[in-house]
């Protein structure tokens, strides 16, 4: 039998399947590698390349359900379509491996009989507590009595407390899809409607879910979960940042109930093997997670919803390098499922797959209820002549003034973490770089630390500049929000301020308050980065402000003003959702660039139109295609021998060019140096048959490693 293993292995092993066991596709078994044993997945027949009496026999059966085999013809696909080892892929739906074991048995005591003849309080605590409820593990009916476990075993050996076997694991809580959902709007009905007759047909088909702002979009898929659950089939909803979905979470509890199981990395190892095994056995009827809950096990899985769809968070840049967004439409043709990919500024590549026909497109062109769409205006900050140290411009402050003073709420858009993203001896113009990465370190004043935000190198602000030796000299130059915090509370003393970014928030739990307070008015203004642009709903934030309009447009990635127009587009739609009219204050040092002039004119459409042209006229995705091969490794000169070899070996062709080897822009990341080549293909080119032959041709240098990036977003 052929069976694969969850390590960066090319492909299955061959294994001797033992009289008497019975391992079909898909069993989990023990087998063993080299000296140790490990678990790996029965993939199907041998290969028949390794004589029968030299083959080693699997070991056991594992108790768990089976692999499914769209999950597993979902794995084969990756690693096919990104060149990573099939193993690797596998290790990614076997995140938890003790989940592959069923828990130990649990102990509760509830009430027995009679009552002791020498009554304590202590004793007296535990008795009530046992009556009042369901039988409790020792330690958690000790401590809800505040006693010590060795009063309740006491009382357990007089039989006061008898001693019964626990669920070894509560299964998530199962929505009730029969809950009346909000009034709709007609089109919402008639967009919920038709996301309903797609789940209930029951066979793959991708749509896209476009609506502007606050248009009501998740209700509606909310629609499309319930038709779902009444057909007795699983959901699953991506989301970019599930650790900051404390508001969708609360939205889908209030339709359904119970709030749906999560997937994400802060979740504990516990919480993961509860879910995992749930997921398997069919017990988490819907499932939100992050790209890596894509594979997740699911028997019956009815419907796949990517929130947000253009987001790049869905892009895993690291180990197997793939988009979820991409996955998540492959994995739904296998299950013969339909997929619904949600914005309201669609990614270019699924605009041009609507309009090729590949998908099905619904529309939501008006915000709910009485909301309208905010005015959005741009202020030219070369005319404005701000003192140094500020970055509040004129307009806008006088804009937060405004709002404060009508007891609204607003909001600062900054997408640079820290206090200052460089400091700089004024002395001899030294610049603070990161020892492992060619990057400035960022200063993170409210830690009094400077921080790479690559590899994660941190070190005390020091008082001395390292290079000269001048005392007092090093400056911060540049904004962050910590700086732009700092600010706010000179000019607006009184106003009631809160950061919104990645490394300020903690989890969670953390997220989940700041949103309360936001919600319940204990915020005046939020300051933060982009976190602050993925779906948060505050009916009382009616002014938006973006400080640095143009920071995403530097640079040479192809998608920067798609990013961009979509980052600012998400910003601007926190304000003004409900019934209290929105307006947006983009400073700008361009605000002639087509993406600021499309935003001013709320022309989404033609912006994309012209994106779409330049795109096909330079054949760049989705007109072409392009697959990136990143060369690292600890010796600069190993490094580029590697890099110059792959680029006399390229292909090229007619429609195939090989550009580079050239270094990296992160030329030093993590102690690693870089060299980046990248292979630009007609859209119908054999891709990763090209690739394969390239990787062939070239052996790497001592310590070198190659990553494949195929379909790059990131070109750093």
């Amino acid at each position: 039998m052929a069976v694969l293993l969850p390590l960066p292995l090319a492909g299955a092993y061959d294994y001797r399947l033992p009289s008497g066991m019975a391992a079909p596709a898909g069993t989990f078994v023990t087998v063993p590698l080299g000296a140790r044993e490990t678990v790996g997945v029965v993939w199907g027949p041998g290969t028949g390349s390794v004589a029968e009496a030299r083959l080693k026999p699997i070991h056991g059966v594992v108790p768990a359900p089976p692999m499914g085999a769209a999950l597993r013809r979902l794995i084969d696909w990756v690693a096919a379509y990104t060149l990573a080892p099939a193993g690797a892929v596998l290790r990614m739906a076997m995140s938890v491996p003790e989940a592959l074991t069923a828990p130990p048995t649990r102990i509760g005591y509830g009430r027995g009989t009679g009552v002791p003849e020498r009554m304590t309080a202590a004793r007296a605590r535990v008795l009530g507590e046992a009556e009042s409820g369901p039988p409790q593990p020792l330690g958690v009916l000790a401590t809800a009595a505040g006693v010590s476990p060795s009063v309740v075993r006491g009382l357990a050996e007089l039989g006061h407390l008898v001693a019964v076997d626990l669920a070894a694991e509560t299964p998530p809580g199962r929505p009730d899809w029969r809950r009346a959902g909000p009034r709709f709007s007609a089109d919402q009905r008639l967009v919920a409607e038709a996301l309903a007759a797609k789940v209930t047909a029951a066979r793959f088909e991708a749509t896209l879910l476009d609506g502007v702002n606050g248009a009501g979009k998740t209700e509606v898929y909310f629609h499309a979960i319930a038709s779902a659950l009444g057909a007795g089939r699983q959901a699953l909803v991506l989301l970019p940042e599930i650790a900051l979905g404390a508001q969708w979470l609360e939205r889908f509890a209030e339709r359904f109930g119970v709030p749906p199981a999560p997937w994400h990395s802060d979740l504990t190892r516990a919480q993961r093997r509860r879910i995992w095994r749930a997921v398997a056995a069919g017990q988490a009827p819907v499932v939100v997670g992050a790209r890596s809950a894509l594979f997740l096990p699911f028997p019956e899985l009815g419907l796949i919803v990517v929130d947000e769809e253009h987001d790049v968070s869905f892009k895993q840049e690291e180990g197997v390098v793939y988009h979820a967004r991409d996955m998540a439409v492959v994995r739904a043709r296998l299950e013969d499922a339909p997929v619904v990919l949600v914005s309201a500024t669609p990614s270019l590549e699924t605009v041009v797959n609507v309009r090729a026909g590949r998908y099905d497109s619904l529309h939501l062109p008006d915000r709910h209820g009485r909301a309208t769409m905010p005015a959005i205006e741009a202020v030219d900050m070369r005319q404005a002549e701000l003192p140094v140290g500020r970055w509040l411009g004129p307009r806008l402050v006088s804009a937060l003034a405004a709002t404060f003073q009508a007891g609204e709420q607003a909001m600062l858009f900054l997408n640079r973490r820290g206090y200052a993203p460089l400091t700089l001896c004024r002395a001899c113009g030294h610049r603070l770089g990161c020892p492992n990465c060619s990057a400035w370190l960022v200063e993170h004043r409210r830690l009094g630390r400077l921080q790479c935000h690559h590899c994660g190198h941190t070190m005390a602000l020091p008082e001395v500049c390292p290079h000269c030796g001048e005392v007092g000299r090093l400056a911060a130059l540049g904004p962050g929000v910590e700086r732009l915090a700092e600010e706010v509370a000179t000019t607006f003393p009184s106003a009631r301020s809160a950061m919104m970014a990645s490394d300020t928030l903690t989890g969670p739990h953390a997220a989940e308050a700041l949103v309360q307070r936001m919600a319940g008015r204990e915020i005046d203004l939020l300051i933060g980065t982009q976190v602050m642009a993925k779906g948060h709903h505050f009916p009382f934030l009616t002014l938006v402000g973006v400080v640095d309009a143009d920071l995403g447009l530097a640079g040479g990635d192809l998608r920067a003003a798609e990013r961009t127009y979509q980052l600012l587009h998400q910003v601007a739609g926190r304000a003004g959702r409900a019934a209290y009219p929105g307006r947006v204050i983009l400073q700008t040092y361009m605000p002639e660039h087509p993406v600021m002039q499309a935003l001013i004119a709320g022309d989404r459409d033609g912006f994309v139109e012209a994106e779409i042209a330049a795109r096909r006229e330079r054949a760049l995705p989705p007109f072409g295609r392009l697959a990136a091969l990143i060369v690292s490794g600890p010796s600069e000169a190993e490094v580029q021998a590697t890099a110059r070899a792959l680029g006399r070996a390229g292909p090229r062709g007619e429609g195939i060019e090989t550009l580079g080897p050239v270094p990296a822009p992160l030329a030093l990341l993590r102690g690693r140096y870089r060299y980046r080549l990248l292979l630009k293909a007609r859209r119908e080119a054999p891709v990763q048959r090209l690739l394969r032959t390239w990787l062939g041709a070239v052996e790497p240098g001592r310590g070198v490693r190659i990553q494949i990036d195929v379909d790059p977003y990131s070109f750093l």
